[in-house]
C-alpha cells in the first residue's frame, strides 16, 4: 500500500523539526511554471538513473501535478527498497489551492 499525505498534512510536516524532502517529478515546463519552495527537481523519466540522489533513510514526499505520476514514482521506488516515501495527494494543484494560493495553477 502506498502512503499518501494531503497538502495540509504536508504543510504541517514542513513546519516541524524534521521536514521531509520534497521530490518534484514533473516535466521541465511544469517546474518552470510553479514549484513548492525547497523542492528537489527529479523528472519522472530520470528517476531510474538518478535514484542515488534520494536518501532512503530520510522521509520524502513525491510531487507531481495531480498526484498520479508521483504515485507511480513512489511505487517504483518502493519496489527498489525505498520505504520512507509518501505521495502528495492531489499534487501541486492541491498545494496551491489549499496551502499556498500564491502559486500558479495550470
Amino acid at each position: 500500500m502506498y502512503k499518501q499525505v494531503t497538502a495540509p498534512e504536508l504543510a504541517a510536516l514542513m513546519a516541524g523539526d524534521a521536514p521531509p524532502r520534497l521530490i518534484d517529478v514533473r516535466e521541465p515546463w511544469e517546474w518552470e511554471l510553479t514549484r513548492i519552495p525547497g523542492s528537489h527537481w527529479l523528472p519522472m523519466g530520470e528517476v531510474p538513473a538518478r535514484m542515488d540522489e534520494i536518501d532512503p533513510t530520510h522521509p520524502a514526499v513525491v510531487i507531481c501535478h495531480h498526484g498520479m505520476r508521483s504515485l507511480q514514482v513512489v511505487a517504483f521506488l518502493q519496489h527498489h527498497g525505498f520505504d520512507n516515501l509518501h505521495n502528495l495527494a492531489g499534487g501541486i494543484d492541491a498545494w496551491a489551492r489549499q496551502v499556498d494560493p500564491t502559486l500558479a495553477t495550470y
